[in-house]
């Protein structure tokens, strides 16, 4: 007495339902905002740098206000924790405003803050492959994990605004073709 089920279509909604229009949409919409931002700064890498750099001095600035009122009207904080929401608050606002003051260094030591980061954490994480290969079912993938994690780390704080421009750009690439799949997607949810 069993009967045959498609699970694929069990729980589906109809091509016709409005979740599926929503999500339709939704994907459509991403996709082509992500297609727009990947193109930007594809072809833009310096001036859409920038603009992603005054948007986090904006958010800073916000974020700093923020902060600051909290500390003061807070109830029930610590003074420690007052004290603490308030240096956050003037180190949010003097980011922004640095930022805001000089655009072009800002989004240039950004991108150095974030690759120096990566590299440090791909160095990290070579050296702790190579310290854990008695526990690695395979020594050789590990070793050479490791080797490639080191070397990659170095590479990158070598010449961390290079890297930083490539990562930006490379950014910009997988931004513009996710764009283009998301879309794709969208045109192709239901048709199944």
């Amino acid at each position: 007495m069993s009967e045959s089920v498609d699970n694929a279509t069990v729980g589906a909604p109809a091509a016709d339902s409005p979740l599926l229009k929503s999500l339709k949409w939704l994907l459509g919409l991403g996709g082509a905002l992500a297609i727009i931002i990947g193109a930007l700064i594809f072809l833009w890498p310096t001036k859409s740098a920038i603009t992603f750099t005054m948007i986090l001095a904006a958010y800073a600035l916000v974020g700093g206000v923020f902060y600051l009122i909290l500390a003061i009207v807070a109830k029930g904080m610590s003074v420690g924790g007052r004290v603490g929401h308030a240096l956050a608050g003037l180190v949010f606002i003097a980011t922004g405003i640095i930022a805001f003051m000089n655009p072009a260094i800002a989004a240039q030591t950004f991108a150095a803050i974030v690759v120096i980061f990566i590299g440090v954490s791909w160095i990290f994480e070579g050296v702790a492959a190579l310290t854990t290969l008695k526990l690695a079912p395979s020594k050789g993938w590990a070793i050479f994990f490791a080797i490639v994690s080191i070397l990659a780390g170095i590479g990158l704080l070598l010449s961390p605004l290079f890297a930083g421009a490539v990562l930006w750009m490379w950014f910009g690439i997988s931004l513009f073709v996710i764009g283009i799949v998301q879309v794709v997607r969208a045109f192709t949810i239901g048709k199944d």
